[in-house]
């Protein structure tokens, strides 16, 4: 007798990959790796800024700021909820136990959302505290505007955390997905500001971390915040769209 598919409900899905990602060291390593570089990268960031008698500038630019090294800890968390899975042979089990190929790539999505967007408040926080006293003065304060950049870094790390599921969804092994996802958020934005002119320059702001950065910082030139954070949601989309249809034509 043939049987129709077991329809597994998103919740049920979502929390399956929760517990799947706390049941690893990776998770709380990268936390804490990302935990760590905030706060050395926010005393640097706030001692280079009295040294050099920089202009004031909001005391949340520089967790903002410091993200260029942590967002690398949340993307391999994100990533690696997917590539641990292939790499061990496991995905088979999590695809008969969620047949639906794009609610299971979902729940990974919404759980490494999750965790990057309290991670990256908690890095917010953690930043605002430790650059207040290196500042020296060369910063102010206003709880909104704080409070603000704080919640534009959680939001930022979620997307970055679609972004990286669905690169590795499409890539499927953590080398590959890694090497792109370092190229596309970091070396491409030294490439084109390293390298200069008009067209690069307007290719840069285009680029997640450069959008993102626009974006955390309240905007400016040469766009406002929103069109920073819809830039940096089409990065995520296109990699989800892209990881879900390799996912739906490829076996595991």
């Amino acid at each position: 007798m043939t049987g129709t598919p077991r329809v597994v409900p998103l919740a049920q899905a979502a929390g399956a990959e929760w517990a799947k990602l706390w049941s690893v060291r990776t998770a709380a390593a990268c936390l804490l790796a990302g935990l760590v570089l905030t706060g050395v990268f926010t005393f640097y960031y706030g001692s280079i800024a009295r040294i050099n008698d920089h202009p004031l500038q909001p005391l949340g630019n520089a967790p903002v700021s410091s993200l260029a090294l942590g967002q690398f800890a949340l993307l391999i968390l994100a990533a690696a909820t997917v590539t641990s899975e292939y790499a061990t042979g496991s995905a088979r089990a999590s695809l008969l136990w969620v047949p639906v190929r794009a609610r299971l790539h979902l729940a990974k999505s919404a759980v490494a959302a999750a965790v990057a967007l309290a991670a990256g408040i908690v890095f917010g926080v953690v930043g605002l505290a430790v650059a207040w006293q290196p500042f020296g003065g060369r910063a102010t304060f206003d709880a909104a505007q704080s409070a603000g950049q704080v919640l534009a870094m959680g939001v930022y790390c979620a997307l970055l955390a679609v972004l990286a599921v669905g690169v590795a969804f499409a890539l499927r092994t953590a080398a590959a997905a890694m090497s792109v996802l370092v190229v596309l958020v970091a070396g491409l934005p030294v490439l084109c500001t390293g390298l200069g002119g008009p067209f690069l320059l307007a290719v840069n702001d285009l680029l997640p971390q450069t959008a993102g950065t626009y974006f955390m910082r309240g905007g400016g030139t040469p766009y406002p915040a929103p069109v920073g954070l819809l830039i940096v949601a089409g990065w995520a989309a296109a990699a989800h769209l892209a990881g879900r249809t390799v996912l739906r034509r490829r076996d595991a």
